[in-house]
């Protein structure tokens, strides 16, 4: 039987429900992983995959998450902080509440989630906390200050705890992907008067010129919680077709 890299482990992703999320939690269940999917709306179900309701924006509803998978098991190995919303919009247009809202979701709520699952991982040893952020933390782009601000938050953050987390074993890390073919793309189109000119737009902006797909960004994930990773900890990992780094 062929060796499945993270067997007996146990992993925690949060927006597990659709796109990014959804596929990382494939591919860790394909890797012999137990996964808990953490989400506000239930999706289709995946092998392997426990759905736990879960609504980042709220303690009270991660308290209840995290009562749930610790009835189910004694230790966390893997959490991945993918749970987040997009914004568009210039300083001027996007409202108080609008940054409130995005905040709440994007980086509060990993906040709330790691916080309050941090006594499993530490339980675990030798654990991993990797985090969503995007290529915008890292690259001005127009029309997305609310949202790059909110990643940027992510990208310091990921550091910081990554130095917080060295001495006990726990390895943290972020992948930030560029335009990714995910649903709130997905809804971007619908609702746009031009989607082609849209995707164009979206595509253009990686040197490649095309979007990510969600299973590139997951393999990436993937690779940074996996055993074979264990000295990496501390590094914020481009799944951007080179929009990060180079320019034609």
């Amino acid at each position: 039987m062929a060796h499945k890299p993270q067997e007996h482990r146990t992993a925690v992703i949060t927006g597990a429900e659709s796109g990014i999320g959804r596929a990382v939690a494939k591919m860790l269940a394909a890797e012999g992983a137990g996964v808990f999917s953490l989400d506000r709306q239930q999706g289709e179900a995946q092998p392997g995959v426990t759905y736990v309701p879960c609504d980042v924006s709220s303690e009270e509803s991660v308290r209840a998450a995290v009562a749930v998978v610790a009835r189910a098991v004694s230790t966390v190995d893997i959490l991945v902080n993918n749970a987040g919303v997009g914004a568009l919009g210039t300083i001027e247009e996007n409202t108080l509440s609008q940054w409130q809202d995005v905040f709440d979701v994007n980086v509060f709520g990993t906040v709330r989630v790691t916080a309050l699952f941090l006594p499993l991982l530490r339980a675990g040893g030798n654990s991993v906390i990797v985090n969503t952020c995007s290529t915008t933390a890292s690259v001005g782009l127009t029309n997305r200050v609310l949202y790059s601000t909110s990643k940027g938050a992510i990208r310091a953050m990921t550091l910081a705890m990554a130095a917080d987390m060295a001495t006990e074993g726990i390895r943290v890390n972020c992948v930030e992907p560029g335009s990714v073919d995910t649903p709130w793309v997905k809804r971007r189109l619908e609702e746009s008067a031009d989607p082609t000119a849209v995707l164009a737009e979206l595509s253009a902006f990686q040197p490649m010129g095309r979007l990510i797909t969600a299973e590139e960004v997951a393999l990436a994930i993937c690779y940074l919680a996996s055993p074979g990773a264990s000295s990496t900890t501390g590094v914020s990992l481009p799944v951007d077709g080179g929009l990060s780094s180079i320019r034609l």
